[in-house]
């Protein structure tokens, strides 16, 4: 794993400054990175965190029902959500469109390293709420689906 640059860290802190969140912890490998606001009090680890566990899967949020009608995606983690794999490419999915529960519907871009957000159900997409290129809060609605 490449060395964390000066460029990661100000890219992280940023993403801190402009979000809600008062504490971040990140681990990628032997790099553990603990992030606090000044006067926010240290948070201690859940009971499970102290006991060995099983490796979680991949950050899927759970999809929330909307009181509009559908239920809405929600960030699984802080950062530039994506609507394409790339810049000029056909979005993973517009509205109208039937997905699975595994169906790719978009990137999420933290530090450079693009982590897929899969819809977690399956139905018709109905809305994407996000803006392509935008900053995500963790939790924040992505996308609504009309569940099949």
């Amino acid at each position: 794993m490449a060395d964390l640059t000066r460029a990661d860290i100000d890219e992280i802190l940023k993403l801190v400054d402009s979000s809600d969140f008062d504490e971040l912890k990140l681990e990628m490998g032997d790099l553990k990175l603990e992030l606090r606001r000044r006067g926010a009090a240290p948070v201690a680890p859940p009971a499970s965190a102290r006991a060995p566990a099983a490796k979680a899967p991949e950050a899927v949020a759970a999809p929330v029902v909307a009181s509009g009608g559908g239920s809405e995606i929600p960030a699984p983690l802080l950062g530039t959500f994506w609507h394409a794999p790339r810049p000029g490419a056909d979005p993973f999915v517009k509205p109208g469109d039937v997905v699975q529960a595994d169906t790719v519907i978009g990137i999420i871009e933290v530090m450079k390293l693009m982590n897929s957000v899969e819809a977690g159900i399956a139905g018709t997409v109905i809305e994407i709420t996000a803006p392509n290129g935008e900053l995500v809060e963790h939790g924040q609605c992505l996308i609504r689906i009309q569940p099949a």
